[in-house]
C-alpha cells in the first residue's frame, strides 16, 4: 500500500477505535464522541486538500469549532459537543471544496494557457514567410 493508502486505514482504525471505546461510555457521550471524532478526519481530509492555503477562514473556523466541541465533550456536554462537531464537520467540508475548486480552476487556467501558447506556435508555423 502507498502512503495515502496507509493514512486513509490508519484514520478509519482510529475512528473504530473511538467508537468501540465510546460504546463503554455513557449512552449520552457515544454519538458525541463519535461526532467529534468524524468531523477531526474531516478537518483533516481538509488540510490535506490544501485548505489553509486556500480556505484559510473556512478552516480556521472549523478548527475553532473543533476545539470548543473538544472542550464541550471534556465537560459532558454531549449535545453542545454534538452540534459543534457537526459545525466544524460541514466547515471543513466546505473548507475542502473551496480548495479543490481553487485547484480546478488553477489547473483549467493552466491548460488555457498552453492551449493558447499552442495555437500562437500552429499560426506561426502556418503563416507563409516572405
Amino acid at each position: 500500500m502507498d502512503a495515502k493508502s496507509n493514512k486513509l486505514v490508519a484514520r478509519f482504525a482510529a475512528v473504530a477505535a473511538v467508537l468501540v471505546l465510546s460504546a463503554c461510555a455513557s449512552p449520552n457521550r457515544a454519538p458525541a464522541t463519535a461526532d467529534v471524532a468524524v468531523s477531526r478526519n474531516a478537518v483533516d481530509n481538509a488540510v490535506s486538500a490544501g485548505a489553509a492555503q486556500l480556505a484559510p477562514e473556512e478552516i480556521n473556523a472549523a478548527r475553532a469549532k473543533m476545539m470548543l466541541a473538544n472542550q464541550a465533550l471534556a465537560a459532558k456536554d454531549y449535545k453542545l459537543a454534538s452540534q459543534l462537531a457537526t459545525q466544524a464537520q460541514a466547515d471543513a467540508q466546505l473548507a475542502q471544496s473551496k480548495a479543490n475548486s481553487a485547484k480546478a480552476t488553477a489547473a483549467s487556467q493552466a491548460l488555457n494557457d498552453d492551449l493558447r501558447v499552442l495555437r500562437q506556435e500552429v499560426e506561426r508555423a502556418n503563416t507563409p514567410t516572405q
